[in-house]
């Protein structure tokens, strides 16, 4: 992969039923024959375990390195339950042993594998959290799960002994931006014990522009001024955005490490 900070990369769906409607990852639909949109069809490499197991005993000197699971898809969305793809993938890079492996999810699904990532020399779980607002994240990314349970997960991980870290991404002007929503969650990662924190803001590729200007008019039409003056003024938004998250994040007791 040419992700900063990794070496390799695991996506062992494509498409994604969490169908976030902020997706980054929706360019993926042109490489695939699906009349269906992005988050409404999902491709389930039924033998990526066995492909993966093969790559790793093929080669001739043992690779070191580190993996990130889904750069592309959520490794933990709903059909993992059944398939098991990730669960089976994560057992045989346990048994490799020199791979380190990284995971960014949305689902609290991840908890099941417990077990498994605590053989690793080194792993870490990133949870995606938009907003603690169960009713918006329903709407802009109906098929995660709710961010209570997130960090519920989050919080069962860490009790295990697994290095747990939050990203809050993207924040979406007008909606999951504000000093009330930021302030909420930042209590709540608090109070669960998160203490590593990140924070990106909206990457206003045309394509995801486009949906949510249609999802704000058809749900959240109070906040679809603050939307539009964030695309037209970007330097000025992302100064008083990059204010208040840092003031937030900061204000209530420091954070381990934190950036926008």
């Amino acid at each position: 992969t040419g992700i900063p900070g990794f070496d390799y990369c695991l996506n062992p769906y494509v498409g994604c039923a969490h169908a976030c409607v902020y997706c980054y990852a929706s360019f993926m639909s042109r490489f695939r024959d699906h009349a269906e949109e992005w988050g409404r069809f999902l491709d389930v490499k039924v033998n990526f375990a066995a492909a993966l197991n093969r790559q790793l005993h093929a080669c001739r000197k043992k690779q070191e390195g580190k993996v990130l699971l889904g750069t592309v898809t959520d490794a933990y969305q709903p059909a993992e339950a059944d398939y098991r793809l990730t669960r089976s993938s994560l057992e045989i890079l346990a048994d490799y042993q020199l791979l380190d492996v990284h995971i960014l999810t949305k689902s609290a699904l991840v908890r099941r594998d417990v077990s498994i990532l605590r053989r690793f020399r080194s792993c870490s779980v990133g949870f995606t959290i938009t907003t603690m607002d169960r009713k918006i994240s329903g709407i802009i990314e109906p098929g995660a799960s709710p961010p209570d349970l997130r960090l519920a997960a989050a919080r069962e991980l860490q009790s295990s002994g697994i290095p747990v870290w939050v990203f809050i991404a993207p924040l979406l002007p007008g909606l999951t931006d504000s000093e009330a929503s930021l302030g909420a969650l930042y209590r709540a990662l608090r109070e669960a014990g998160i203490s590593e924190v990140q924070a990106d803001p909206l990457n206003p590729y045309p394509a995801i522009v486009s949906r949510l200007r249609a999802l704000y008019r058809r749900h959240f039409p109070w906040a679809l001024t603050a939307l539009v003056e964030s695309l037209q003024n970007p330097g000025q938004y992302r100064q008083k955005l990059d204010e208040r998250v840092l003031r937030l994040g900061n204000g209530e007791g420091p954070m381990q490490e934190f950036g926008l």
